[in-house]
């Protein structure tokens, strides 16, 4: 008696398991149930590719001793072409990752406008853009650009922009950890830029 009377409260459960799951299939199926994308959805979504140029360098080229420390070390100007629907900003990181011990930044820049599609050259090094981009912080120590500077060797330098689904908010001085950390699961497209640089001495 007491076996079928487990037996019957199994069975009871097993039925009553079905027929949630059931239901549940039955209201996703009619679109009663809203399913919302998750942050780990979000980071996995499909990210587009732009173009990002300059006038003054072609991909793997060597870059002009005027945008590096043996010239007037000012930044190159960048233009990129349309992003992706829902854009609300852009980003810009420049880093050697050929530099002794890690990789060395050289350039931190977001909250860019969404309608902006060209940096000018030697743009200030200054916390706030007039077109409302905000600066972060190189491995220098220092806000906006500083250009290549290579111990000894030949170096790369990846210009690196991304297109956001939204402003960031990060205050002037921001780290590129800092930058890619808010970054993360906002990312709609990016374009790279890769130069070259030796030191002339």
């Amino acid at each position: 008696m007491i076996k079928r009377r487990v037996f019957l409260q199994q069975s009871l459960s097993i039925f009553a398991l079905l027929a949630l799951s059931a239901a549940s299939w039955a209201a996703t199926a009619s679109g009663d149930t809203l399913v919302m994308p998750t942050k780990s959805d979000r980071s996995t979504r499909e990210v587009k590719n732009m173009k990002l140029a300059s006038s003054v360098l072609e991909e793997n080229d060597f870059i002009p001793a005027k945008y590096t420390c043996d010239g007037a070390d000012i930044s190159p100007a960048l233009s990129w072409d349309e992003p992706p629907p829902g854009t609300e900003s852009f980003a810009l990181i420049v880093d050697d990752p050929d530099a002794p011990r890690r990789t060395f930044v050289h350039w931190v820049l977001y909250d860019i406008p969404a309608t902006v599609r060209q940096l000018s050259e030697q743009i200030a090094t200054v916390k706030t853009l007039s077109n409302g981009g905000v600066q972060g912080k190189n491995d220098f120590g220092n806000l906006g650009y500083g250009g290549p500077c290579p111990p000894s060797g030949t170096h790369r330098y990846f210009f690196k922009l991304y297109a956001l689904d939204k402003k960031l908010g990060l205050q002037p001085g921001a780290t590129k950890n800092q930058l890619e950390a808010a970054m993360e699961g906002h990312i709609l497209a990016t374009a790279e830029l890769v130069g070259r640089y030796q030191r002339q001495r």
